[in-house]
């Protein structure tokens, strides 16, 4: 029983171990072409001040993406993503209220009636040698409006044998007024913070895959 259960940690943890090792055990360059969203290793969180008191911070479970990836090039690279609004997760620990509902109801993103939020690239700036602003049209609560990613890319692989081939990272931050968007409940009055501010600020972590042929 014991060599059955060191077999089964064996196999969770070793495709960690060859992810986690040193680059010269990678292949250097990944290669160009389409990539999808690995949401296995993506977060995406976003976060408001809360009465001036704190940062709340959110997330959504349920989001894929599709990304033209050129290294050679990366300002002609493209990006598109789409996020399932009633994904959301607040971990509220008061199970007589359902914050999540509360948060995807009418009030605030109305999931019912705009069950997407939608992301597609129009643009890239380079401001470093990894890093980029990335343009896009945010359409949230039926509104499209430009939004500006701050990214970094932080590497990746062609191909690793216990991975499904090439691999590439990405962080990003961004920050968008909730009340352009039709989505104004509860920002405070001009002068105070007594409510849940207007900014809101966005965080994602993500991998992309290109499976081997």
């Amino acid at each position: 029983m014991f060599a059955k259960a060191a077999s089964v940690c064996l196999g969770l943890v070793l495709p960690i171990f060859v992810m986690a090792s040193p680059a010269e055990a990678q292949e250097p360059t990944p290669a160009k072409g389409a990539y999808t969203l690995d949401l296995g290793h993506t977060r995406l969180l976003f976060r408001v001040s809360h009465l001036g008191f704190s940062r709340y911070t959110a997330l959504f479970t349920d989001l894929s993406a599709d990304l033209q990836f050129d290294p050679d090039a990366p300002t002609d690279m493209a990006v598109s993503a789409t996020i399932k609004v009633d994904s959301l997760e607040t971990h509220y620990p008061d199970p007589a209220l359902d914050f999540n509902a509360t948060l995807t109801g009418p009030e605030f993103l109305d999931a019912a009636q705009f069950p997407e939020i939608t992301f597609v690239s129009t643009g890239i700036e380079m401001t470093g040698d990894t890093s980029a602003n990335v343009t896009g049209d945010l359409t949230l609560h039926g509104v499209t409006k430009p939004m500006v990613l701050a990214v970094t890319y932080n590497g990746g692989w062609a191909d690793m044998p216990l991975d499904v081939g090439a691999r590439i990272g990405f962080s990003a931050i961004g920050t968008f007024n909730r009340s352009d968007y039709g989505v104004g409940f509860g920002v405070p009055a001009p002068g105070t913070t007594m409510g849940v501010s207007d900014a809101v600020e966005v965080i994602l972590e993500a991998e992309f895959v290109k499976p081997r042929a």
